[in-house]
């Protein structure tokens, strides 16, 4: 028996095949590329996400006759999603999470119904990222669109629906809305009622785990898997990726490196203190039962995404793995040696905790003429693991120590990334020895849902390892400390600059 589990991102789309140990057996991955029509605006055609897992499904599965797939997990980053008709057919491109659009209308919200009051209810710092902030905005601009929408849909939900199955979301996703109360793990009735929506509008919410369905024989041969597959709901990508490095209870912290990058520790109770609220945290239910993830992020692999395609450009590596990850071992070993010179902030779609700048943009302060691609790709390395200083900081103000941190994501595979945030952190860092540490949480979850493990514990001592730890460094430590302090002193000084120029701009002065 094989567990197919997929991780559906804004990028790509990964399938991971594993074996009930946790054993990978294949894996696969489609890659796609978000529209960006206006600044600000992220979209994407969603028959694209079905493609892709139709793609990769077939893929993988032609590769498990002697093992046949038993069940389908999916799983997905959050807020994005798919207004659907009557039909189920998409009436406008997907709105994606890295869209920033909706910034009026998450004003709204905080001035109608209260930033503090928003987070004690669902978890959630307000911020336009979050679907019912986009909801608003399709609202206002394109009110024919709402009419006709049965659905608001979030990734996992509309491909249930193209599976034939019931428009499910787990909590841990349904959080991501901005609309779903924490305490209950219903839709919050008072925030739907103050943006004109109605629950019957939005996906069921059902416990992660929870088996979906069987596929029938039609769309079991589109996927290329066996007829009367079980599709177990999956949850959100952080989460799932906590569930994969066995971040189930506390004292442990999970660092996810991609587009953005997230840490997340773990509590029996939502983490909602004034500190919390303070810096902006995340409060949101685990795939585990009775636990709470805890989340704050940042965008970091993002700045090394455009760096790569600035020297190689803009499809290069684009499906194809092995050519990319020779870009950037060329990189890594061009970087210089000890601290670049520069100070490079990583926020080329504005910050996230503790203040949600959609508005803040990266910076690369200190360059000078000889800073070729090594400094400067060294350079983005040191600003994201001083941006990774200043949030984890943040946590322990509000949450108490972290513990290790667990890595996994495209980012881990720089070691001197680890090794930079292992020493400015102070931190042990643990690298797993899955790094799709989603899919392989989708897939202890399947393991659950089909009976193979009692529970999730069981199912995390049998299927989760690790390979190896990165310590901290006193001496790499001690070397970043001035530059640790350029950036807390660079950050604050660029928004200062931005509001100086965007006041000029406003009398009409030259700029």
């Amino acid at each position: 028996m094989s567990l197919l589990s997929f991780d559906i991102g804004s990028s790509h789309c990964k399938g991971v095949l594993f074996s009930e140990k946790g054993e990978i057996l294949a894996q696969g991955a489609q890659a796609y590329a978000p529209e960006f029509p206006k600044p600000h605006f992220a979209e994407m055609n969603p028959e694209v996400f079905w493609t892709a897992v139709c793609t990769v499904s077939r893929m993988l599965a032609a590769q498990s006759a002697d093992d046949p797939v038993r069940a389908i997990g999916l799983s997905s980053h959050g807020e994005t999603f798919v207004p659907l008709g009557s039909n189920g057919e998409p009436l406008c491109p997907a709105i994606l999470n890295i869209d920033n659009r909706a910034s009026s209308e998450a004003a709204w919200i905080a001035d109608r119904f209260g930033r503090a009051r928003v987070f004690r209810t669902t978890g959630q710092i307000v911020s336009p990222i979050y679907t019912l902030t986009k909801i608003l905005w399709l609202f206002r601009h394109h009110p024919e669109v709402c009419r006709a929408t049965i659905c608001y849909a979030s990734v996992p939900t509309y491909l249930l629906l193209r599976m034939k199955l019931a428009p499910l979301i787990d909590y841990s996703l349904a959080s991501r809305y901005l609309a779903f109360d924490i305490h209950s793990c219903h839709w919050s009735s008072e925030l739907l009622s103050l943006a004109g929506l109605h629950a019957n509008a939005l996906p069921v919410p059902a416990f992660a785990g929870t088996v979906v369905g069987k596929l029938d024989m039609e769309i079991a041969g589109v996927l290329g898997v066996p007829s009367g597959t079980a599709v177990v709901l999956g949850g959100h990508d952080q989460a799932c990726a906590a569930l994969g490095t066995g971040t189930i209870n506390s004292g442990r912290t999970l660092d996810s490196m991609g587009t953005y990058e997230c840490i997340l520790t773990i509590s029996c109770e939502p983490q909602l203190s004034d500190k919390a609220f303070a810096v902006g945290l995340n409060s949101a239910s685990h795939v585990v039962p009775r636990r709470f993830t805890t989340l704050a992020y940042f965008p970091a692999g993002i700045m090394l995404q455009w760096f790569h395609n600035l020297l190689y450009g803009e499809g290069a590596g684009t499906g194809n793995a092995s050519e990319k990850s020779a870009h950037f071992a060329e990189l890594e070993a061009q970087a210089s040696c000890g601290p670049s010179g520069l100070c490079i902030t990583p926020h080329l779609i504005g910050t996230c905790n503790p203040d949600f700048n959609a508005d803040a943009r990266a910076a690369i302060s200190g360059l000078f003429f000889g800073a070729g691609r090594g400094p400067i790709y060294k350079g983005i390395l040191e600003g994201i693991a001083c941006e990774l200083l200043s949030i984890s900081e943040d946590m322990v103000k509000a949450v108490g120590d972290l513990g290790d941190f667990y890595a996994v994501g495209g980012g881990s595979r720089s070691r001197i990334g680890l090794e930079l945030r292992a020493s400015l952190t102070r931190r042990r860092f643990h690298l797993m020895r899955c790094q799709e540490a989603v899919c392989l949480g989708g897939a202890i979850l399947a393991s659950v849902a089909l009976g193979v493990y009692r529970d999730i514990p069981e199912a995390v001592s049998q299927m989760v390892r690790e390979k190896e730890v990165i310590e901290p460094d006193p001496q790499i430590a001690a070397a970043y400390f001035e530059q640790i302090e350029k950036y807390r002193a660079l950050v604050p000084a660029l928004e200062s600059a931005r509001k100086a120029g965007a006041s000029s701009s406003l009398r009409g002065e030259p700029l």
